[in-house]
């Protein structure tokens, strides 16, 4: 889950593209609204305690309005979770300042970052979070499929870029190498974020500690992943 990149109220903007006639563009707008107010709700309230009425009312719109464009909670939910993500910055987005120093320290840049990510925008952070562990079965398997389509993080991509450095091992398949990365910076990340939403349920790590699990974490990767 490595920054957000032009986000408005936890919805990255589109580009800029010729949608079709003025209803067509309405319809978009509307529809991008009811995502980003969704994207507020669930990350304050969580799946369960979400109301599509409220959101409703907050926008000004009836509640059927919303299920025109999304069949039912789940459906809001896996959008609201989607935007989230592609809001997300790629691992390839590092400053080439980062990027030339290679693979594994892009790694250990994003996951350094990521405290400083949650205190810019929890919101975008708090929805990945519970799309990952705090949804039924139903909704996770969407959100497990729409990670491996889509790739939304440029894993595949960076990997290959790791190997091509001969930092990353070529004796594995590739396809499990980016599932280690994901996987694992995944867990990581979840548990840096969870310690900055809810520093309640851990003993508040120091700027030291947290430098020291990077660095741990990293290390870690590197004798799994890394070319010997």
């Amino acid at each position: 889950m490595p920054s957000m990149s032009e986000v408005v109220n936890g919805y990255r903007r589109s580009p800029t593209r010729d949608l079709g006639s003025p209803r067509d563009v309405a319809l978009a707008a509307k529809r991008q609204a009811i995502v980003a107010a969704a994207i507020r709700a669930f990350a304050e309230h969580g799946y369960e305690g979400t109301r599509v009425e409220a959101i409703a009312t907050e926008l000004g719109i009836a509640k059927g309005s919303i299920f025109a464009h999304f069949d039912s909670k789940a459906g809001l939910f896996l959008a609201a979770y989607m935007a989230a993500v592609r809001s997300l910055s790629r691992w390839d987005e590092a400053p080439p300042e980062i990027r030339d120093h290679g693979f594994f320290a892009t790694v250990r840049y994003w996951l350094g970052r990521t405290g400083h990510l949650v205190r810019e925008d929890w919101t975008v952070y708090r929805v990945t979070l519970i799309g990952n562990h705090g949804t039924d079965l139903s909704i996770k398997r969407d959100v497990v499929r729409f990670l491996a389509d889509e790739d939304p993080y440029g894993t595949a991509a960076f990997v290959a870029w790791g190997i091509e450095r001969g930092e990353v091992r070529d004796d594995l398949s590739a396809d499990l190498v980016v599932g280690v990365l994901d996987w694992l910076a995944e867990r990581f990340q979840d548990a840096q974020v969870t310690d900055e939403l809810d520093p309640g349920l851990f003993r508040r790590a120091t700027p030291a500690d947290q430098e020291r699990r990077v660095d741990e974490f990293v290390e870690l990767l590197r004798s799994a992943i890394g070319r010997r």
